[in-house]
C-alpha cells in the first residue's frame, strides 16, 4: 500500500541504482570471502548470516546503541499524538515509537519496511523543538521509512562495515607469521577486494545519503504543509549541534547516515565533508524556501 508522501522518482533511481552496484559489490566479496575461507559453504555463512542480522535486527542494534527504548502512549502521550496524526495524514502504518536519553538533539529511522519501523527521537530534541518544528521532524523521519530508502542504507551500510573487517582481518592475521608466496598473494588479494569494496560502499552510500535527506525534507514538509517549520527546526538542531561536546559526537557519529541532522562540529570544511552523509545546512534552507514559495506557506 502506497502512503500520501509525495513520491520521488529520483530518490527510486538512486536506490535502484545503488542497489545494483552494491550486488555486484557482494559478488566480488563473496568470491574474496570463498578465497579466504577456501570453502564456498563457510563463505556464503558468514555473509549471508551477516546480512540477515543486519537486515532483520537493524532496529534493535540501532535502539541499543543509541540507549533508546520503545515507549507507550501513556509514557509520552504528545509523541505518540504527533506520530498518531502523521500517520493518518500520510495513510501509512504506524512504527514504534523509541525516545534516546541522550542530550544530543536528533531524531532517526530504522526498520527494514513500514510494518517493521521505529523512528526514535532523543530528549534533547523534544526539549529544544515546539510541538511543530518536532512534527516537521517526524515526518521528514516517517517518509524515510515511507520511502522504503531506511532498508536500501541498512543494507548499503552492512557491506562497507563486514569489508571493512575482513580488510582489517586480513592485514592482522593472514599477513602475520610465517607465510609461503602463494598464501601472501592471496591474501594482499583478498585485501584489496575489501578495501575497494569498503570504498566503493562508502562513496555509493554517502551520495544515496546525501540525496535521500533533501527527498525526506521535501516530502516531509508538504504533507504537513509547513517547510518553515523544518527549517526552523534544522537552524536550531544545527546550531545547538556545534555546542556539544566533541566527545559525545564522536560517540554518535557511526549513526550519521541514519540522523535526522548529522552530530559534527561544522567547523570549515575539512576533507571528511567531502564525504558527508548529509547536504549543506545551507542547500537544505534553501529548498525548503522555494517549496514554502510554491505552497505560498503563510509566514
Amino acid at each position: 500500500m502506497k502512503s500520501r508522501f509525495a513520491p520521488d522518482r529520483g530518490l527510486s533511481r538512486r536506490m535502484l541504482v545503488t542497489s545494483f552496484l552494491l550486488g555486484l559489490l557482494y559478488v566480488a566479496f563473496v568470491a574474496a570471502l570463498i578465497a579466504l575461507t577456501k570453502s564456498a559453504v563457510i563463505a556464503v555463512l558468514i555473509a549471508g548470516g551477516a546480512l540477515f542480522v543486519q537486515y532483520f535486527f537493524s532496529d534493535k542494534i540501532a535502539l541499543y546503541a543509541m540507549g533508546g527504548r520503545i515507549v507507550t502512549p501513556e509514557e509520552a502521550p504528545q509523541l505518540h499524538g504527533a506520530i498518531d496524526r502523521l500517520c493518518a495524514l500520510a495513510d501509512m502504518p504506524k512504527p514504534r515509537v523509541a525516545i534516546a536519553d541522550v542530550d544530543l538533539p536528533n531524531a532517526f529511522a530504522t526498520g527494514r519496511n513500514p510494518k517493521n519501523a521505529v523512528v526514535c527521537v532523543t530528549t534533547g530534541i523534544m526539549r529544544r523543538l515546539d510541538a511543530d518544528e518536532l512534527e516537521g521532524v517526524l515526518s521528514h523521519e516517517l517518509s524515510h521509512v515511507a520511502h522504503r530508502d531506511v532498508a536500501v542504507m541498512t543494507i548499503a551500510s552492512f557491506l562497507g562495515v563486514l569489508a571493512g573487517l575482513i580488510t582489517r582481518f586480513g592485514l592482522y592475521s593472514g599477513l602475520g607469521g610465517r607465510r609461503d608466496q602463494n598464501t601472501a598473494v592471496i591474501v594482499l588479494t583478498i585485501v584489496a577486494v575489501s578495501a575497494a569494496v569498503y570504498a566503493i560502499s562508502f562513496l555509493l552510500t554517502r551520495a544515496l545519503s546525501r540525496y535521500r535527506e533533501l527527498a525526506a525534507d521535501r516530502a516531509g514538509a508538504m504533507l504537513t504543509g509547513r517547510p518553515s517549520a523544518l527549517a526552523s527546526a534544522l537552524t536550531k538542531i544545527s546550531g545547538d549541534i556545534a555546542r556539544i561536546p566533541s566527545r559525545d559526537l564522536r560517540q554518535a557519529e557511526a549513526f550519521n547516515a541514519f540522523f535526522f541532522a548529522p552530530a559534527i562540529s561544522g567547523k570549515g570544511v575539512s576533507l571528511s565533508s567531502l564525504f558527508s552523509t548529509h547536504p549543506p545546512l545551507e542547500t537544505r534552507l534553501d529548498r525548503l524556501g522555494v517549496l514554502s514559495r510554491e505552497l505560498g506557506e503563510q509566514a
